[in-house]
């Protein structure tokens, strides 16, 4: 939907994002206690905000050390040549790839930015070797290893937003 045609979000959907963002399995009856509704308005609105393209899913946030991915590592890449094409090719590549939870255009000295969980080293030399150097117009890879998690959140900041 094009951003012209999207109603603004008042105080009352920024509420129910919020609490939504913390907890999406939370019943309408106790979202709509928490934002200050009634369940049927509170469900018309949640219904509006998936519809409009705020809400775009719901997910389980699952433990990686609990699944034996306890390696997070990050990989910049770059491209021998930048062209359309070449990220195309590049960008569909990396889809086909199971454990790279993100990848992103960059600007700055490399073209990728890649977010990856492995289960650890042998899997790390797996995915670079045999994986992300073999991608269409690799031309080379820096790799970050995590040592620790600081933070982690897929929550955005909507109390803080500008108004």
């Amino acid at each position: 939907m094009e951003d012209a045609k999207k109603r603004p979000l008042d105080k009352l959907d920024i509420s129910i994002l919020r609490v939504l963002q913390k907890d999406a399995r939370i019943s309408y009856v106790d979202l709509a206690d928490k934002v200050g509704l009634s369940s049927t308005p509170c469900i018309e609105r949640v219904r509006r905000l998936e519809k409009d393209g705020y809400i775009t899913g719901y997910h389980a946030h699952l433990d990686p050390d609990m699944l034996g991915y306890n390696m997070l590592v990050f990989v910049e890449i770059s491209l021998s040549y930048q062209s359309p094409d070449s990220f195309q090719k590049f960008s569909k590549a990396v889809e086909a790839l199971p454990y790279i939870l993100e990848c992103h255009l960059v600007s700055g000295d490399s073209d990728y930015l890649i977010k990856a969980r492995i289960s650890g080293m042998s899997e790390y030399r797996a995915l670079l070797g045999n994986m992300l150097l073999t991608l269409p117009g690799v031309k080379n890879s820096k790799s970050y290893i995590v040592m620790e998690e600081v933070k982690e959140s897929l929550e955005l900041p909507l109390d803080y937003r500008k108004k």
